[in-house]
Protein backbone atom coordinates (compact mmCIF):
# COMPACT_ATOMS: atom_id res chain seq x y z
CA UNK A 1 0.00 0.00 0.00
CA UNK A 2 1.33 3.39 -1.03
CA UNK A 3 1.44 5.90 1.75
CA UNK A 4 0.74 9.61 1.37
CA UNK A 5 3.30 11.63 -0.57
CA UNK A 6 5.71 13.69 1.53
CA UNK A 7 6.00 17.28 0.45
CA UNK A 8 9.54 17.99 -0.72
CA UNK A 9 9.40 21.65 -1.63
CA UNK A 10 12.53 23.52 -0.62
CA UNK A 11 12.14 25.01 2.84
CA UNK A 12 14.33 26.63 5.38
CA UNK A 13 14.78 24.12 8.18
CA UNK A 14 17.81 25.08 10.19
CA UNK A 15 18.48 23.11 13.34
CA UNK A 16 17.48 25.00 16.46
CA UNK A 17 20.01 26.73 18.63
CA UNK A 18 20.55 23.79 20.96
CA UNK A 19 23.76 23.63 22.94
CA UNK A 20 26.10 20.78 23.66
CA UNK A 21 28.95 20.94 26.15
CA UNK A 22 28.64 24.73 26.19
CA UNK A 23 29.19 25.13 22.44
CA UNK A 24 26.56 26.33 19.97
CA UNK A 25 25.34 23.58 17.64
CA UNK A 26 24.52 25.06 14.28
CA UNK A 27 24.44 21.72 12.44
CA UNK A 28 26.23 21.06 9.22
CA UNK A 29 23.41 19.96 6.95
CA UNK A 30 21.89 21.92 4.08
CA UNK A 31 18.85 24.10 4.66
CA UNK A 32 17.03 22.63 1.66
CA UNK A 33 16.06 19.11 0.69
CA UNK A 34 16.84 18.05 -2.85
CA UNK A 35 14.98 14.80 -3.70
CA UNK A 36 17.54 14.05 -6.40
CA UNK A 37 20.62 14.45 -4.22
CA UNK A 38 22.27 11.19 -3.15
CA UNK A 39 22.64 11.11 0.64
CA UNK A 40 23.57 8.51 3.22
CA UNK A 41 22.07 8.14 6.69
CA UNK A 42 23.22 6.12 9.66
CA UNK A 43 20.42 4.35 11.51
CA UNK A 44 20.68 2.15 14.59
CA UNK A 45 18.43 0.24 16.98
CA UNK A 46 18.50 -2.34 19.75
CA UNK A 47 16.84 -5.71 19.43
CA UNK A 48 17.25 -9.25 18.17
CA UNK A 49 17.63 -10.85 14.73
CA UNK A 50 13.87 -10.83 14.16
CA UNK A 51 13.71 -7.07 14.64
CA UNK A 52 16.75 -6.64 12.39
CA UNK A 53 15.09 -8.58 9.57
CA UNK A 54 11.99 -6.43 9.88
CA UNK A 55 13.99 -3.21 9.74
CA UNK A 56 15.83 -4.48 6.66
CA UNK A 57 12.48 -5.03 4.94
CA UNK A 58 11.36 -1.56 5.99
CA UNK A 59 14.50 0.06 4.61
CA UNK A 60 13.89 -1.73 1.29
CA UNK A 61 10.33 -0.41 1.21
CA UNK A 62 11.58 3.09 2.02
CA UNK A 63 14.11 2.99 -0.82
CA UNK A 64 11.34 2.23 -3.30
CA UNK A 65 9.92 5.69 -2.54
CA UNK A 66 13.22 7.44 -1.85
CA UNK A 67 15.96 5.78 -3.92
CA UNK A 68 18.27 8.77 -3.35
CA UNK A 69 18.53 8.10 0.40
CA UNK A 70 20.82 5.24 1.45
CA UNK A 71 20.16 4.02 4.98
CA UNK A 72 23.01 2.18 6.67
CA UNK A 73 21.52 0.20 9.56
CA UNK A 74 23.11 -1.51 12.56
CA UNK A 75 21.89 -2.95 15.86
CA UNK A 76 22.97 -4.47 19.15
CA UNK A 77 21.47 -5.59 22.46
CA UNK A 78 19.91 -3.06 24.84
CA UNK A 79 22.76 -2.58 27.37
CA UNK A 80 25.46 -2.34 24.69
CA UNK A 81 23.27 0.00 22.67
CA UNK A 82 23.15 2.69 25.33
CA UNK A 83 26.80 2.30 26.24
CA UNK A 84 27.66 3.02 22.61
CA UNK A 85 25.32 6.00 22.42
CA UNK A 86 26.96 7.48 25.52
CA UNK A 87 30.36 7.14 23.89
CA UNK A 88 29.11 8.71 20.66
CA UNK A 89 27.42 11.55 22.54
CA UNK A 90 30.66 12.36 24.33
CA UNK A 91 32.34 12.64 20.94
CA UNK A 92 29.44 14.48 19.31
CA UNK A 93 28.73 11.78 16.74
CA UNK A 94 25.29 10.24 17.26
CA UNK A 95 23.57 8.39 14.36
CA UNK A 96 21.39 10.43 12.00
CA UNK A 97 18.30 8.48 13.03
CA UNK A 98 18.13 6.20 16.01
CA UNK A 99 15.73 4.10 18.00
CA UNK A 100 15.23 6.04 21.18
CA UNK A 101 13.69 5.63 24.63
CA UNK A 102 11.77 8.20 26.65
CA UNK A 103 13.88 7.03 29.59
CA UNK A 104 16.70 9.18 28.20
CA UNK A 105 14.63 12.12 26.93
CA UNK A 106 15.80 14.64 29.52
CA UNK A 107 19.41 13.50 29.32
CA UNK A 108 19.81 13.87 25.56
CA UNK A 109 17.36 16.70 24.89
CA UNK A 110 18.62 18.98 27.65
CA UNK A 111 22.16 18.52 26.39
CA UNK A 112 21.21 19.61 22.88
CA UNK A 113 21.78 16.25 21.22
CA UNK A 114 18.33 15.79 19.65
CA UNK A 115 16.80 17.74 16.78
CA UNK A 116 13.49 19.48 17.49
CA UNK A 117 11.23 17.63 15.04
CA UNK A 118 8.72 20.48 15.01
CA UNK A 119 11.27 22.38 12.90
CA UNK A 120 10.89 19.67 10.24
CA UNK A 121 7.08 19.62 10.13
CA UNK A 122 7.34 19.71 6.32
CA UNK A 123 8.72 16.18 6.46
CA UNK A 124 7.37 14.68 9.71
CA UNK A 125 3.62 14.32 10.12
CA UNK A 126 2.26 14.04 13.68
CA UNK A 127 -1.44 14.37 12.85
CA UNK A 128 -2.05 10.61 13.06
CA UNK A 129 -0.60 10.29 16.57
CA UNK A 130 -2.63 10.83 19.74
CA UNK A 131 -1.64 13.99 21.62
CA UNK A 132 -1.05 12.03 24.81
CA UNK A 133 1.41 9.77 22.99
CA UNK A 134 3.10 12.73 21.32
CA UNK A 135 3.70 14.19 24.77
CA UNK A 136 5.96 11.24 25.62
CA UNK A 137 8.55 12.71 23.27
CA UNK A 138 8.13 16.35 24.30
CA UNK A 139 10.13 18.46 26.71
CA UNK A 140 9.80 22.18 27.37
CA UNK A 141 7.51 22.62 24.37
CA UNK A 142 9.78 20.88 21.84
CA UNK A 143 9.11 17.55 20.07
CA UNK A 144 12.36 15.61 20.33
CA UNK A 145 11.15 12.12 19.47
CA UNK A 146 8.10 10.26 18.20
CA UNK A 147 6.64 7.03 19.60
CA UNK A 148 6.79 3.88 17.48
CA UNK A 149 4.16 2.09 19.51
CA UNK A 150 2.81 1.75 23.01
CA UNK A 151 2.16 -0.92 25.60
CA UNK A 152 0.51 -1.20 28.98
CA UNK A 153 1.45 -3.32 31.97
CA UNK A 154 -0.09 -6.80 31.88
CA UNK A 155 0.00 -10.20 33.56
CA UNK A 156 0.80 -13.13 31.27
CA UNK A 157 -0.50 -16.65 31.99
CA UNK A 158 0.83 -19.91 30.58
CA UNK A 159 -2.40 -21.63 29.57
CA UNK A 160 -0.68 -24.99 28.95
CA UNK A 161 0.68 -25.17 32.50
CA UNK A 162 -2.61 -24.18 34.07
CA UNK A 163 -4.55 -26.73 32.00
CA UNK A 164 -2.07 -29.50 32.77
CA UNK A 165 -2.50 -29.01 36.51
CA UNK A 166 -6.22 -28.14 36.44
CA UNK A 167 -5.69 -24.63 37.83
CA UNK A 168 -8.17 -21.82 37.28
CA UNK A 169 -6.51 -18.83 35.58
CA UNK A 170 -5.85 -15.64 37.51
CA UNK A 171 -8.84 -13.43 36.59
CA UNK A 172 -6.83 -10.22 36.52
CA UNK A 173 -7.50 -6.83 38.04
CA UNK A 174 -7.79 -8.00 41.64
CA UNK A 175 -5.82 -6.76 44.64
CA UNK A 176 -2.14 -7.58 45.01
CA UNK A 177 -3.08 -9.74 47.99
CA UNK A 178 -5.45 -11.80 45.83
CA UNK A 179 -2.78 -12.18 43.17
CA UNK A 180 -0.32 -13.43 45.81
CA UNK A 181 -2.94 -15.91 47.05
CA UNK A 182 -3.46 -17.19 43.50
CA UNK A 183 0.31 -17.64 43.01
CA UNK A 184 0.44 -19.61 46.27
CA UNK A 185 -2.34 -21.90 45.00
CA UNK A 186 -0.37 -22.62 41.82
CA UNK A 187 2.84 -23.41 43.69
CA UNK A 188 0.99 -25.72 46.06
CA UNK A 189 -1.03 -27.44 43.32
CA UNK A 190 2.09 -28.32 41.34
CA UNK A 191 4.08 -29.38 44.37
CA UNK A 192 6.65 -26.73 43.55
CA UNK A 193 7.27 -28.12 40.07
CA UNK A 194 5.97 -24.80 38.78
CA UNK A 195 5.71 -21.60 40.79
CA UNK A 196 2.83 -19.15 40.65
CA UNK A 197 5.03 -16.32 39.44
CA UNK A 198 7.99 -14.12 40.25
CA UNK A 199 8.38 -11.54 43.00
CA UNK A 200 6.43 -8.58 41.66
CA UNK A 201 8.16 -6.22 44.10
CA UNK A 202 11.33 -6.54 42.02
CA UNK A 203 9.85 -4.46 39.21
CA UNK A 204 9.68 -0.70 39.56
CA UNK A 205 6.67 -0.71 37.22
CA UNK A 206 4.55 -2.53 39.82
CA UNK A 207 5.63 0.02 42.41
CA UNK A 208 4.74 2.76 39.96
CA UNK A 209 1.22 1.34 39.57
CA UNK A 210 0.78 1.35 43.34
CA UNK A 211 1.82 5.00 43.50
CA UNK A 212 -0.45 5.95 40.60
CA UNK A 213 -3.41 4.19 42.24
CA UNK A 214 -2.83 6.50 45.21
CA UNK A 215 -2.71 9.58 42.97
CA UNK A 216 1.06 9.85 42.65
CA UNK A 217 3.88 8.97 40.27
CA UNK A 218 7.47 7.79 40.45
CA UNK A 219 8.69 11.32 39.69
CA UNK A 220 7.37 14.86 39.82
CA UNK A 221 7.22 17.30 36.91
CA UNK A 222 10.32 18.93 38.39
CA UNK A 223 12.32 15.72 38.11
CA UNK A 224 12.28 14.73 41.77
CA UNK A 225 11.25 11.46 43.42
CA UNK A 226 7.51 11.21 43.91
CA UNK A 227 7.74 8.87 46.92
CA UNK A 228 9.58 8.59 50.21
CA UNK A 229 11.43 5.86 52.08
CA UNK A 230 8.30 4.69 53.90
CA UNK A 231 6.49 4.16 50.58
CA UNK A 232 9.30 2.03 49.20
CA UNK A 233 9.77 0.12 52.45
CA UNK A 234 6.07 -0.79 52.57
CA UNK A 235 6.16 -2.02 48.98
CA UNK A 236 9.20 -4.24 49.41
CA UNK A 237 7.88 -5.59 52.71
CA UNK A 238 4.61 -6.53 51.00
CA UNK A 239 6.52 -9.16 49.01
CA UNK A 240 8.19 -10.84 52.01
CA UNK A 241 5.61 -13.62 52.33
CA UNK A 242 5.77 -14.39 48.60
CA UNK A 243 9.54 -14.65 48.76
CA UNK A 244 9.15 -17.37 51.39
CA UNK A 245 8.30 -20.25 49.05
CA UNK A 246 5.46 -18.84 46.93
CA UNK A 247 7.36 -17.30 44.00
CA UNK A 248 10.24 -18.87 42.11
CA UNK A 249 13.48 -18.65 44.14
CA UNK A 250 15.85 -15.95 42.95
CA UNK A 251 18.71 -18.45 42.79
CA UNK A 252 16.70 -20.45 40.24
CA UNK A 253 16.19 -17.33 38.15
CA UNK A 254 19.92 -16.59 38.25
CA UNK A 255 20.58 -20.06 36.84
CA UNK A 256 18.04 -19.55 34.04
CA UNK A 257 19.21 -16.07 33.02
CA UNK A 258 18.94 -14.56 30.44
CA UNK A 259 15.69 -16.50 29.92
CA UNK A 260 12.95 -15.43 32.35
CA UNK A 261 11.25 -17.83 34.71
CA UNK A 262 8.08 -17.51 32.65
CA UNK A 263 9.92 -18.08 29.39
CA UNK A 264 11.58 -21.17 30.89
CA UNK A 265 8.20 -22.61 32.02
CA UNK A 266 9.05 -22.57 35.72
CA UNK A 267 6.38 -19.96 36.53
CA UNK A 268 2.74 -19.85 35.51
CA UNK A 269 2.52 -16.07 35.37
CA UNK A 270 4.64 -12.98 34.78
CA UNK A 271 3.98 -9.23 34.84
CA UNK A 272 5.49 -7.23 31.97
CA UNK A 273 4.64 -4.95 29.03
CA UNK A 274 1.87 -6.10 26.71
CA UNK A 275 4.06 -6.29 23.61
CA UNK A 276 6.10 -9.13 25.19
CA UNK A 277 3.55 -11.78 24.24
CA UNK A 278 5.31 -12.85 21.03
CA UNK A 279 8.67 -13.15 22.81
CA UNK A 280 7.10 -15.18 25.63
CA UNK A 281 5.47 -17.54 23.13
CA UNK A 282 8.82 -18.04 21.43
CA UNK A 283 10.78 -18.60 24.65
CA UNK A 284 8.29 -20.91 26.35
CA UNK A 285 7.08 -22.87 23.36
CA UNK A 286 3.59 -22.67 24.86
CA UNK A 287 0.68 -23.20 22.51
CA UNK A 288 -1.30 -20.48 24.26
CA UNK A 289 -0.54 -17.56 26.55
CA UNK A 290 -3.27 -15.36 27.99
CA UNK A 291 -3.05 -11.69 28.97
CA UNK A 292 -5.06 -10.29 31.87
CA UNK A 293 -5.13 -7.00 33.75
CA UNK A 294 -2.43 -6.67 36.42
CA UNK A 295 -3.37 -6.42 40.11
CA UNK A 296 -4.26 -3.00 41.45
CA UNK A 297 -3.76 -1.25 44.77
CA UNK A 298 -7.07 0.61 44.48
CA UNK A 299 -10.20 -0.67 42.76
CA UNK A 300 -11.34 1.73 40.05
CA UNK A 301 -8.00 3.55 39.88
CA UNK A 302 -6.51 4.68 36.58
CA UNK A 303 -3.11 3.34 37.49
CA UNK A 304 -2.14 2.10 34.03
CA UNK A 305 -0.93 4.28 31.16
CA UNK A 306 0.14 4.02 27.54
CA UNK A 307 3.86 3.42 27.80
CA UNK A 308 5.45 4.72 24.63
CA UNK A 309 9.04 4.15 25.68
CA UNK A 310 10.10 2.93 22.23
CA UNK A 311 10.68 6.09 20.20
CA UNK A 312 12.58 7.40 17.18
CA UNK A 313 14.81 10.49 17.17
CA UNK A 314 17.11 12.48 14.89
CA UNK A 315 20.55 13.72 15.89
CA UNK A 316 20.84 17.50 16.23
CA UNK A 317 24.13 17.23 14.35
CA UNK A 318 22.90 15.23 11.37
CA UNK A 319 24.38 16.48 8.13
CA UNK A 320 21.12 15.60 6.38
CA UNK A 321 18.36 16.45 8.86
CA UNK A 322 15.62 16.72 6.22
CA UNK A 323 16.38 13.27 4.81
CA UNK A 324 16.64 11.91 8.36
CA UNK A 325 13.23 13.40 9.16
CA UNK A 326 11.72 11.80 6.04
CA UNK A 327 13.05 8.38 7.04
CA UNK A 328 11.86 8.83 10.63
CA UNK A 329 8.40 9.71 9.32
CA UNK A 330 8.37 6.51 7.26
CA UNK A 331 9.33 4.35 10.26
CA UNK A 332 6.73 5.97 12.51
CA UNK A 333 3.80 6.59 10.16
CA UNK A 334 3.87 4.40 7.06
CA UNK A 335 1.41 1.54 6.52
CA UNK A 336 4.42 -0.44 5.34
CA UNK A 337 5.87 -0.20 8.85
CA UNK A 338 2.58 -1.45 10.27
CA UNK A 339 2.53 -4.38 7.85
CA UNK A 340 6.13 -5.36 8.60
CA UNK A 341 6.21 -4.87 12.39
CA UNK A 342 2.64 -5.50 13.52
CA UNK A 343 2.66 -4.95 17.29
CA UNK A 344 6.24 -6.16 17.87
CA UNK A 345 7.31 -2.57 18.61
CA UNK A 346 4.21 -2.00 20.69
CA UNK A 347 0.70 -1.28 19.46
CA UNK A 348 1.14 1.20 16.56
CA UNK A 349 1.08 4.76 17.89
CA UNK A 350 0.18 6.19 14.49
CA UNK A 351 -3.21 5.58 12.88
CA UNK A 352 -1.66 5.44 9.42
CA UNK A 353 0.84 2.83 10.60
CA UNK A 354 -2.00 0.87 12.19
CA UNK A 355 -3.85 0.84 8.85
CA UNK A 356 -1.09 -1.34 7.40
CA UNK A 357 -1.02 -3.83 10.28
CA UNK A 358 -2.84 -7.14 10.02
CA UNK A 359 -3.95 -7.91 13.56
CA UNK A 360 -3.89 -11.68 13.78
CA UNK A 361 -2.63 -14.10 16.40
CA UNK A 362 -0.49 -12.35 19.05
CA UNK A 363 -1.05 -8.95 17.39
CA UNK A 364 -4.82 -9.25 17.74
CA UNK A 365 -4.33 -10.54 21.28
CA UNK A 366 -2.47 -7.35 22.18
CA UNK A 367 -5.17 -5.21 20.56
CA UNK A 368 -7.93 -7.03 22.46
CA UNK A 369 -6.06 -6.71 25.74
CA UNK A 370 -5.50 -2.97 25.32
CA UNK A 371 -9.22 -2.54 24.65
CA UNK A 372 -10.07 -4.56 27.77
CA UNK A 373 -8.10 -2.26 30.10
CA UNK A 374 -9.04 1.02 28.42
CA UNK A 375 -10.93 2.31 31.47
CA UNK A 376 -7.90 1.73 33.70
CA UNK A 377 -5.61 3.84 31.52
CA UNK A 378 -4.87 7.29 32.94
CA UNK A 379 -2.64 10.18 31.92
CA UNK A 380 0.97 9.52 31.08
CA UNK A 381 3.42 10.16 33.94
CA UNK A 382 5.97 13.01 33.86
CA UNK A 383 9.04 12.48 31.70
CA UNK A 384 11.56 10.16 33.38
CA UNK A 385 14.36 11.90 35.26
CA UNK A 386 17.91 11.97 33.93
CA UNK A 387 19.42 8.71 35.08
CA UNK A 388 16.12 6.83 35.27
CA UNK A 389 17.66 3.82 33.53
CA UNK A 390 20.24 3.53 36.32
CA UNK A 391 17.57 3.90 39.00
CA UNK A 392 15.39 1.24 37.37
CA UNK A 393 18.34 -1.14 37.24
CA UNK A 394 19.23 -0.39 40.89
CA UNK A 395 15.64 -1.12 41.90
CA UNK A 396 15.76 -4.45 40.08
CA UNK A 397 19.17 -5.41 41.45
CA UNK A 398 18.08 -4.69 45.02
CA UNK A 399 14.92 -6.71 44.43
CA UNK A 400 17.07 -9.65 43.38
CA UNK A 401 19.19 -9.26 46.51
CA UNK A 402 16.03 -9.32 48.63
CA UNK A 403 15.15 -12.57 46.90
CA UNK A 404 18.58 -14.02 47.58
CA UNK A 405 18.41 -12.89 51.20
CA UNK A 406 21.65 -10.91 50.92
CA UNK A 407 20.11 -7.60 51.98
CA UNK A 408 17.36 -6.52 54.38
CA UNK A 409 14.47 -4.31 53.32
CA UNK A 410 15.78 -1.43 55.42
CA UNK A 411 19.25 -1.71 53.87
CA UNK A 412 17.76 -1.96 50.38
CA UNK A 413 15.73 1.20 50.94
CA UNK A 414 18.81 3.01 52.23
CA UNK A 415 20.89 1.91 49.25
CA UNK A 416 18.22 2.96 46.74
CA UNK A 417 17.83 6.44 48.18
CA UNK A 418 21.59 6.87 48.39
CA UNK A 419 21.83 6.01 44.70
CA UNK A 420 18.92 8.34 43.87
CA UNK A 421 20.59 11.18 45.74
CA UNK A 422 23.73 10.79 43.65
CA UNK A 423 21.88 10.45 40.34
CA UNK A 424 19.42 13.28 40.96
CA UNK A 425 22.10 15.53 42.41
Amino acid sequence: MKRRLIRVAAVTAAIGSLTLAGCANSGSGSTEYDPDEKVELTFTWWGNDDRAQRYEKLIEAFNEEHPNITVNGSFTDFPSYWEKRQTEAAGGGLPDVWQFSDTYLRQYAQNGMLADLSEYAEYVDTAAIDEGLLATGQLDGAQYSLPLGYSTWAVFLNDDILAEHGIEPYPGGTSFEDYSAWMAEVTEATGGAVYGGTDYTQRIQNFENVLRAQGGNLFTEDGELGFDEDDLRAFWESGAADRDGVVVPQQKLEELSPVSGFGANVTASEASWSNFVAAYLADSGASSISMVAPPTAEEGAQDLYRQAGLQMAVSAKSEHPEAAAIFLDFVVNSPEAGEIFGTSLGFPASETKLEGATLEGPDKQVADFLASVEERIGDAPPAPVVGYGSLEQKFWDLGKELGLGTVSVDDAVSQFFSEAKVILG
